[in-house]
Protein backbone atom coordinates (compact mmCIF):
# COMPACT_ATOMS: atom_id res chain seq x y z
CA UNK A 1 0.00 0.00 0.00
CA UNK A 2 2.11 3.65 -0.87
CA UNK A 3 2.24 5.67 1.39
CA UNK A 4 0.55 9.57 0.50
CA UNK A 5 4.25 10.86 0.25
CA UNK A 6 5.40 8.41 -2.62
CA UNK A 7 2.31 10.55 -4.80
CA UNK A 8 3.63 12.66 -7.61
CA UNK A 9 2.88 15.75 -6.57
CA UNK A 10 2.96 17.22 -10.48
CA UNK A 11 -0.22 14.87 -11.91
CA UNK A 12 -2.91 16.47 -10.54
CA UNK A 13 -1.29 19.75 -11.42
CA UNK A 14 -0.28 18.72 -14.85
CA UNK A 15 -3.74 17.48 -15.04
CA UNK A 16 -5.31 20.73 -13.88
CA UNK A 17 -3.07 22.63 -16.26
CA UNK A 18 -4.50 20.30 -19.56
CA UNK A 19 -8.04 21.26 -18.41
CA UNK A 20 -7.71 24.01 -17.80
CA UNK A 21 -5.82 25.12 -21.83
CA UNK A 22 -8.62 22.33 -23.06
CA UNK A 23 -10.98 25.11 -21.74
CA UNK A 24 -9.31 28.09 -23.46
CA UNK A 25 -8.87 26.61 -26.73
CA UNK A 26 -12.42 25.59 -26.53
CA UNK A 27 -13.49 28.96 -25.65
CA UNK A 28 -11.73 30.53 -28.89
CA UNK A 29 -13.11 28.10 -31.20
CA UNK A 30 -16.42 29.24 -29.98
CA UNK A 31 -15.72 32.16 -30.38
CA UNK A 32 -14.67 32.13 -34.05
CA UNK A 33 -16.95 29.59 -34.83
CA UNK A 34 -19.58 32.35 -33.96
CA UNK A 35 -18.25 34.79 -35.61
CA UNK A 36 -18.14 32.87 -38.86
CA UNK A 37 -21.43 32.45 -38.29
CA UNK A 38 -22.69 35.89 -37.73
CA UNK A 39 -20.63 36.99 -40.56
CA UNK A 40 -22.33 34.22 -42.76
CA UNK A 41 -25.60 35.35 -41.84
CA UNK A 42 -24.66 39.20 -42.81
CA UNK A 43 -23.09 38.42 -45.67
CA UNK A 44 -25.87 36.17 -47.19
CA UNK A 45 -29.48 36.60 -45.91
CA UNK A 46 -31.07 35.56 -49.24
CA UNK A 47 -33.97 33.82 -49.74
CA UNK A 48 -33.70 30.23 -48.86
CA UNK A 49 -30.19 30.59 -46.27
CA UNK A 50 -31.13 28.49 -43.65
CA UNK A 51 -29.76 28.12 -39.83
CA UNK A 52 -28.80 24.69 -41.28
CA UNK A 53 -27.13 25.82 -44.53
CA UNK A 54 -25.01 28.15 -42.76
CA UNK A 55 -23.75 25.52 -40.70
CA UNK A 56 -22.95 23.29 -42.96
CA UNK A 57 -20.82 26.13 -44.72
CA UNK A 58 -19.38 27.12 -42.01
CA UNK A 59 -18.19 23.96 -40.17
CA UNK A 60 -15.52 22.79 -43.06
CA UNK A 61 -11.93 21.25 -43.00
CA UNK A 62 -10.21 24.09 -43.79
CA UNK A 63 -12.37 26.44 -40.95
CA UNK A 64 -11.66 23.73 -38.23
CA UNK A 65 -7.91 23.58 -38.93
CA UNK A 66 -7.81 27.73 -38.88
CA UNK A 67 -9.64 27.61 -35.54
CA UNK A 68 -7.41 25.14 -33.92
CA UNK A 69 -4.12 26.71 -35.22
CA UNK A 70 -5.46 30.35 -33.96
CA UNK A 71 -6.88 29.03 -31.19
CA UNK A 72 -3.65 27.42 -30.33
CA UNK A 73 -1.73 30.42 -31.10
CA UNK A 74 -4.20 32.88 -28.61
CA UNK A 75 -3.68 30.33 -25.91
CA UNK A 76 0.22 30.75 -25.90
CA UNK A 77 -0.11 34.58 -26.32
CA UNK A 78 -2.42 34.56 -23.37
CA UNK A 79 -0.39 31.93 -21.49
CA UNK A 80 3.05 34.30 -22.18
CA UNK A 81 0.89 37.44 -21.33
CA UNK A 82 -0.38 35.94 -18.08
CA UNK A 83 3.22 34.50 -16.64
CA UNK A 84 4.64 37.75 -17.78
CA UNK A 85 6.04 39.74 -14.48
Amino acid sequence: MPLNSEKDPQKPRLFADLRRAAIEVAFIIFLFYSNLLMGEFNRVNGRGKTFAVALSDIFTVKNFAIAIVAASIGYVVFEHLRKKP
